[in-house]
């Protein structure tokens, strides 16, 4: 009986939201998919950077390319909105349905599917709501990986490649949108497209950093690399920003199997507790960083790190450490500050959820993150360093402040 009374209750709401959000036709297998759970409904109404609140009318759980279709067409028809959600990482609201917005959030994690690996072709093929730690996984069976990340990846991959998909390995590899060899993409009027190079180039280009704006992507062809066993992870650090960034740029205009690196980033710290924060676990508390005795020689009172990995098999560790220490003599950082450690490669891939966890238990990963992401001329750095780091935040945050250099050609 209860079960029954649910059902009828549900059947209700559904149609109750149909009429509500004027649609004039909808499948019955597509009424089966929409829930209006208060629980998914609020989970839908709020994103990564909790700075927004949205008010979906109901949740999609998708089982295929052709349910979005008919969503997004009986939408287009029906004069409603629709967002697809990868994993809910949008800072300002982007992916929420504003209030007072009539409108359906697709939940792209619903459906899980890392396809076939490629290895011929050195590629594969993925859903557009499935998370890259999943695409790594699956591939690593094959000894693959994708080329290029960003540096959390509990992302959706419809997600990052709306919008970039940046990290250390873009200098070299451009950013995830540069490594994808097609896509299926369900556009505005609910058709469901595939897009290339060669292949509807126009909406290929456009969905690819489109922050969504031009089609949902249901599935994305990655492409793939050998993928190494470890990882020779070193940070070095700085008192003058000038050498600092002169040898970021330096690092990713190196050219060579030998000399060339597989990342590079860098952060900001503006206080002696950034170095110890989320992002710096990399620091054990057998080998702590006391930069208090550095500050006396940094300039106005900031210190910079520079980080750099190196990829490796096993067999490679004695050139390894041969080539690091080739490339530690041409920098120039303050003596005595080099850190290293060696570690899987999954486990560097994967670094920045280890530190979620230790925030998550804190009660610390469920608030606010108004976090920006800025690309800044060459030619106007310094002063944004001296405005910004040395400036507006003197030693008033507690966030990261990552800084690192990109080849414009990428």
């Amino acid at each position: 009986m209860k079960m029954a009374v649910r059902l009828v209750l549900l059947t209700f709401a559904i149609c109750r939201l149909i009429v509500t959000v004027g649609f004039t036709v909808l499948p019955t297998e597509l009424q089966s998919q929409l829930s209006v759970d208060n629980s998914e409904v609020e989970a839908a109404s709020v994103d990564f950077g909790m700075l927004d609140k949205g008010e979906p009318l109901a949740v999609m759980h998708p089982g295929s390319a052709d349910d979005i279709a008919q969503l997004v067409r009986a939408a287009y028809e029906g004069g409603f909105s629709v967002s697809a959600r990868g994993h809910g990482h949008s800072i300002n609201g982007q992916g929420l349905i504003k209030r007072g917005t009539k409108g359906v959030v697709i939940d792209m994690g619903s459906k899980k599917g890392v396809g076939s690996v490629c290895e011929k072709g050195m590629y594969v093929d993925v859903w557009g709501g499935e998370l890259w730690i999943n695409v790594l996984k699956a591939t690593l069976q094959y000894g693959l990986a994708p080329m290029s990340w960003t540096d959390y990846l509990y992302l959706s991959v419809g997600g990052t490649l709306s919008n970039a998909g940046i990290s250390g390995q873009a200098f070299h590899h451009g950013p995830q949108i540069s490594n994808v060899h097609q896509l299926d993409v369900v556009t505005g009027k609910g058709e469901v497209l595939t897009c290339s190079e060669e292949s509807n180039s126009e909406l290929f280009h456009a969905v690819l950093g489109g922050l969504g704006q031009f089609g949902i992507i249901t599935r994305a062809r990655i492409a793939l690399e050998p993928a190494p066993q470890r990882v020779r992870w070193i940070r070095v650090l700085y008192s003058n920003f000038a050498k600092f960034t002169k040898d970021q740029e330096y690092l990713i205009s190196v050219e060579g199997n030998k000399e060339r690196l597989d990342y590079i980033e860098g952060f900001v710290i503006v206080d002696e507790g950034l170095i110890n924060n989320w992002r710096s676990s990399f620091f054990s508390p057998s080998n702590p960083v006391k930069i208090s005795s550095l500050n006396k020689n940094a300039d106005g009172g900031v210190l910079y790190c520079l980080e750099f990995t190196k990829n490796y098999h096993q067999h490679q560790a004695d050139s390894i450490d041969q080539e690091i220490e080739a490339l530690l003599i041409k920098l120039d950082f303050i003596p005595a500050s080099v850190f290293t450690t060696d570690l899987p490669y999954v486990d560097f891939l994967d670094r920045v959820h280890k530190a979620e966890l230790k925030l998550r238990s804190k009660g610390l990963w469920e608030v606010p993150h108004p976090w920006l992401n800025l690309f800044v001329p060459k030619s106007r750095i310094v002063d944004f360093d001296k405005g910004v780091f040395k400036g507006i935040l003197g030693n008033k945050t507690s966030g990261p402040i990552l800084i690192y250099p990109m080849n414009k050609d990428k």
